[in-house]
């Protein structure tokens, strides 16, 4: 089991916009037809058969809830799916939606967390702050980050403070025909 903040910055080192849209991501048209964009072992859905829990930040939670409003479906059914808020937010019915919204550091939900996640992997979807608390906490095994070669200026960074420790650990880097570029970090304790 690991876990691990997967996502996709900027070139710049953002995850969104300032106003937490990600346009810049959606929109990006240079992916060649047929061509995943995600991981090294495969696509998103390798990545995603891995993994047993999921973890975000109330603004993560709320894009998806954004997603479901439009007639999308939940994407992560079957999956306990962690939220961290100190504020009260809606949780969608539907078979498989498994949501937990808690207001508690990161440290005092761990064990509870990689339990629900069962012999499965924790990613850690976002956003910059959550995946801060992981590390500052020597939680966090893997930063997979698919960097996407659009500069924003500004925005929400993919790590919201200066992370305690040396430099992460580079394991893996996979080119993409799209100009994106996969970077998959160890992080060190």
């Amino acid at each position: 089991m690991s876990v691990q903040y997967y996502c996709a910055a900027s070139l710049d080192g953002y995850i969104a916009e300032a106003d937490d849209t990600i346009e810049w991501l959606t929109g990006y048209e240079a992916v060649a037809p047929g061509e995943d964009v995600s991981t090294f072992k495969g696509g998103y859905d390798d990545f995603y058969a891995e993994v047993g829990a999921l973890v975000s930040g109330s603004i993560t939670y709320e894009f998806i809830l954004g997603h479901l409003e439009r007639g999308g479906e939940w994407p992560y059914a079957g999956k306990p799916c962690w939220i961290l808020s100190s504020r009260t937010l809606p949780v969608p019915d539907g078979e498989g939606v498994d949501v937990r919204i808690r207001n508690a550091p990161v440290s005092e939900l761990f064990d509870d967390m990689l339990s629900s996640a069962g012999e499965g992997n924790l990613w850690v979807v976002g956003g910059g702050n959550v995946a801060s608390q992981f590390v500052a906490r020597g939680l966090l095994d893997e930063a997979l980050v698919t960097v996407v070669p659009v500069v924003l200026g500004h925005g929400k960074p993919l790590f919201d403070r200066r992370l305690p420790g040396g430099p992460m650990r580079l394991v893996g880097v996979l080119p993409r025909s799209s100009g994106m570029v996969e970077l998959r970090y160890e992080v060190r304790r």
